[in-house]
């Protein structure tokens, strides 16, 4: 048999505990909108490859996202979006290639953007101010 507490279900004979403190003096971080290369055509799609999307070094570097650092990429051409890790690509290269099971969800010459955030307190992230990567038809950075 269960008790039912508004939308909390326990098992009958289970008592609810006290409330949960908060440290009033901890302070709250939130997720923000750290950097993105917009627009960027995807070059390659591997599939048997471990996983993650290679990024040519000099994106990488224009958007300050690091080796390894979680993005989230979304295709213009098809709605998908999926959270990987970038790798470094050669530089110079304009490689944008989804590996793994990432590649299942874009094809060679889809319109990708590459998102990544960072984790901030109120007061960083009201100051924070965005990096956009513009890359030209050849995924080569010009703004």
């Amino acid at each position: 048999m269960f008790l039912i507490i508004g939308m909390l279900i326990l098992p009958q004979g289970l008592k609810r505990g006290p409330p949960i403190s908060v440290n009033k003096n901890r302070k709250m971080l939130v997720n923000v909108f750290k950097s993105k290369i917009h627009r960027v055509k995807v070059t390659q799609a591997e599939l048997n490859y471990v996983g993650s999307i290679t990024i040519d070094e000099d994106m990488l570097e224009a958007a300050g996202i690091k080796e390894n650092e979680k993005v989230q990429v979304v295709n213009n051409h098809n709605g998908e979006r999926l959270e990987t890790y970038a790798i470094k690509g050669k530089r110079g290269s304009g490689i944008i290639c989804l590996n793994g099971a990432a590649a299942r969800k874009a094809q060679p010459g889809d319109i990708v953007i590459i998102i990544s955030y960072a984790w901030m307190t109120p007061e960083e992230a009201a100051a924070h101010k965005p990096i956009v990567v513009f890359p030209d038809e050849n995924n080569r950075v010009i703004k």
